[in-house]
């Protein structure tokens, strides 16, 4: 008998991601430009904590976060969009799909950096869902990646929460603003991508949310209530 071989796939290289703006509910992302730096800056003032993780900030000036702004913004990969609220209308974040593999249908969204007024809010989580909908069911990627620090608690929470499967750690991965870094990988893959995108959906409805704005149902019950 010949060897045992993965199932055959459709191996139709998937489009780039297009540098266009998309708008949501919540939130509206634009790609990310120049103009967006006064924003971003004072988005993320008294925030140094939250850069501790990403392999940028915090920045010593708005000058210096502007360079970064102009480096992420002159390249396809990653791709990086600004995130703007509706409740605000100000740009308080950016998030990027990056590892971008066409030929193997595998994409990472990451680089994932929100100032503290978003974080925890229906933005934030709509931001993450548009960028994964965009991914595979506009784009077609069959495997969407997840990866943080393995010390990086509220990002191995959030990929839990969002439905991905923790897949196992790269130890000694990669070295963090002169730290070692061990890298905890997440997927969700094929006929996964449905159910995770139905909960983030229902998760976001104007319904499941109080009259004091708290969610009624959390998302991982959600999923489970799901057929």
């Amino acid at each position: 008998m010949p060897p045992p071989i993965g199932p055959e796939v459709d191996s139709t290289p998937r489009p780039l991601p297009a540098r266009v703006t998309i708008r949501g509910q919540y939130v509206t992302l634009e790609p990310l430009h120049r103009r967006h730096t006064p924003e971003l800056w004072a988005a993320a003032q008294g925030a140094d904590d939250s850069w501790t993780y990403l392999g940028s900030g915090p920045f010593a000036s708005q000058e210096a976060l502007g360079r970064q702004v102009m480096d992420l913004a002159s390249v396809h990969d990653p791709m990086v969009w600004a995130v703007r609220p509706v409740t605000t209308g100000v740009v308080s974040g950016w998030l990027a799909l990056l590892d971008i593999q066409p030929r193997n249908a595998s994409i990472e969204l990451g680089s994932i950096w929100f100032g503290p007024r978003m974080q925890r809010t229906r933005a934030a989580t709509e931001a993450i869902f548009l960028m994964l909908r965009l991914a595979a069911d506009e784009l077609g990627y069959r495997r969407l990646v997840w990866k943080c620090n393995a010390l990086n608690a509220p990002s191995k929470r959030a990929a839990d929460r969002l439905g991905f499967t923790y897949e196992g750690r790269h130890r000694m991965h990669t070295i963090v603003k002169g730290h070692q870094r061990d890298t905890d990988w997440y997927s969700i893959v094929g006929d996964e991508w449905p159910r995770c995108r139905d909960a983030m959906l229902a998760w976001l409805d104007p319904a499941n949310f109080g009259s004091d704005g708290t969610a009624l149902h959390g998302m991982a019950d959600l999923r489970d209530r799901l057929p």
